[in-house]
């Protein structure tokens, strides 16, 4: 069909969809208790957004509705392939997923701690990093008191683990 006669306002511009925190292909979704939450409330505040779309500008709504609407498709495929894996059910002397680790990098003095978690459950700012992560494979599978090589950037550093809890 000839577009030539259309009006240029008419014109919408597919809404760019920002895309989930990466899981590698073949990779399980794991998720911690806490992050199958945080997916259901996420779905949730969209549905809520949903509901209250402003009515007066109907192009923008259809855009606020699109974008909505792919965003919540996204997460509901990541909420549909989320395997749920307590914590409190891992091996307590081992690092895995859930554990809460407590290590020391061989160059510091300060030890550091994180959980490892789901991949959308991440933030380095809460001290919550992927499974996925080249720290967190590093470390999975280790015990208290063992020495990791690890490679940072151009140097290997050695990592020891000084503690593993699991909460939750």
């Amino acid at each position: 069909m000839s577009r030539g006669f259309v009006k240029e306002g008419d014109q919408e511009e597919t809404p760019i969809i920002p895309p989930r925190a990466a899981l590698p292909k073949g990779a399980t979704n794991y998720v911690t208790p806490t992050g199958l939450q945080l997916l259901l409330d996420e779905r949730k505040q969209l549905e809520d957004e949903r509901a209250t779309l402003p009515t007066k500008n109907e192009q923008e709504r259809r855009i606020e509705l699109a974008v909505i609407n792919g965003k919540a498709n996204l997460l509901n495929e990541r909420i549909a392939s989320a395997r749920v894996l307590e914590p409190n059910q891992q091996p307590k002397n081992e690092v895995r997923f859930g554990a809460t680790v407590t290590y020391k990098i061989s160059s510091s003095t300060t030890p550091q701690t994180f959980q490892i978690v789901g991949v959308d459950e991440a933030d380095v700012k809460k001290r919550k990093i992927a499974f996925v992560a080249p720290l967190a494979v590093a470390l999975t599978g280790k015990k208290i008191g063992e020495i990791v090589q690890f490679k940072l950037g151009n140097e290997n550093r050695k990592i020891e683990i000084l503690d593993i809890i699991y909460r939750e």
